[in-house]
């Protein structure tokens, strides 16, 4: 595995990551990223991108700097472009079961075998590696530095906000579609007054102490 950082925030412009690896001799290089690692609810979606070195998609970029009208628009566009697309999710029953560090973990390393082929070497977010036999770099601010990694956090999170949707059908009271399971007031609100439902990370605090309540 390499640590190392080798360019600057100007990165994003260009492949620097990408290029150089493939410099290195590496042919299939993912960029790895999630989305919904703090909420209070729903899964953890990660999704793995492998992109051609003569992708171009300006305006790209980490997927917290974009509007929900900018993800959606670039969302079809990587999924045309990009030479493979995985997306590993990790339910809320794994989150509160092995924590939401090792639970990300998992929906990263899923991700990558969803992957139409197995990269030989991979970019993630972040600063912990994946349990893989795979060659592997961490970018601390990969999301604004690879455009791999960019890519992958925009379909996280795109996926991620459709799941959600998709939960505020079915849970209404909870306001879903609003803050896709954020803490927000309007969210703890809504569990201080319904509790938590089944979709609730029942070990995160801000929904513990209200199962504490319907306990006592």
């Amino acid at each position: 595995m390499d640590n190392f950082e080798l360019f600057s925030e100007s990165d994003l412009s260009t492949l620097h990551f990408e290029t150089l690896a493939k410099r290195r001799g590496f042919e299939f290089i993912a960029g790895i990223d999630e989305a919904g690692r703090g909420p209070l609810a729903g899964p953890v979606v990660a999704a793995a991108v492998i992109l051609p070195l003569e992708f171009t998609l300006p305006g790209l970029t980490d997927s917290k700097k974009l509007s929900e009208k900018q993800r959606d628009k670039f969302y079809p566009q990587i999924r045309q472009q990009a030479t493979a697309v995985g997306i590993g999710v990790a339910s809320v029953a794994e989150i509160d079961k092995i924590n939401i560090l090792q639970a990300t973990l998992l929906a990263m390393e899923r991700a990558v075998y969803r992957l139409s082929h197995l990269p030989d070497h991979l970019l993630i977010d972040g600063i912990t590696p994946l349990p893989l036999e795979i060659s592997q770099q961490t970018l601390k601010k990969g999301d604004s530095r690879s455009l791999s990694i960019a890519a992958a956090s925009v379909v996280a999170k795109v996926v991620r906000d459709r799941i959600m949707y998709s939960f505020s059908r079915q849970l209404p009271e909870y306001g879903f579609s609003k803050h896709k399971g954020y803490g927000t007031l309007q969210h703890r609100q809504a569990i201080a007054q319904f509790g938590p439902s089944h979709q609730h990370r029942k070990t995160f605090a801000g929904v513990k102490e209200h199962l504490e309540k319907c306990i006592d």
